[in-house]
């Protein structure tokens, strides 16, 4: 029998790439999304949709779902907050979606976890990197959320569920790309990685299905820094 994974923001990006990367290793994908259902099938025939900002949505989302192997906190905006002219709204985006999100999915998935379960949350480098452009709030959401990673992983030991997470850094993917778009701004991305090029979404997806895998098996608690070097 197959195990299960939910993929949350699955639908593009990073999560669509993490969604088809464990189905092809064996999983069955539960493929959640907000808005894009077509797109979310095109992934898996299994979806499920809710407003991760939304708590109520969220509970919606886990009433028809049994039990699960792996959970793949992936769901996120990226948008800046420069100080001076961010509003309230722009901070309860940012915090309600990165944070409350995962969190309240996570509150709801670990009754559904099986004993030996694997939980990966996707961060970034703005976690522990200053971000130009007015990431403030971004930053602040991925830091909290890599503390969440120590301490659930801290929590479910008992129960044999390792929590890890992968931070990204400049990947390419719909969610960058008007940022990416100015020549000036990707080239001096690019200088700033090592390797010589940008990350992938498949690239990320690589790191997960690691963490996902019996490899990992004695791993917990950590944060991977996979970011082509961007970070050290």
């Amino acid at each position: 029998m197959a195990k299960i994974a939910l993929v949350t923001g699955a639908s593009r990006g990073i999560g669509r790439a993490i969604a088809l990367r464990l189905a092809q290793d064996g999983f069955e994908v539960i493929a959640h999304y907000r808005q894009n259902r077509q797109q979310a099938e095109a992934v898996s025939p299994r979806t499920v949709q809710a407003d991760l900002s939304d708590p109520d949505s969220i509970d919606r989302l886990f009433a028809g779902l049994g039990r699960l192997d792996v959970l793949v906190n992936n769901a996120g905006i990226w948008k800046p907050s420069p100080i001076g002219s961010t509003e309230a709204g722009r901070m309860h985006e940012l915090v309600d979606t990165n944070l409350k999100g995962p969190f309240w999915v996570m509150n709801r998935a670990s009754g559904l976890l099986n004993d030996g379960a694997c939980v990966v949350n996707v961060s970034s480098v703005a976690a522990q990197k200053a971000v130009a452009g007015g990431r403030s709030l971004y930053g602040a959401t991925k830091a909290a959320l890599d503390a969440l990673t120590r301490n659930w992983s801290l929590e479910l030991a008992p129960r044999r569920i390792r929590v890890n997470g992968v931070a990204p850094g400049y990947v390419e993917t719909d969610m960058t790309q008007a940022h990416l778009s100015d020549p000036a701004i990707r080239q001096h991305a690019i200088d700033r990685h090592p390797l010589g090029r940008l990350g992938t979404a498949e690239d990320i997806a690589g790191v997960v299905a690691w963490l996902c895998s019996d490899q990992a098996r004695f791993v917990t608690g950590q944060t991977i820094n996979s970011s082509g070097g961007f970070y050290l």
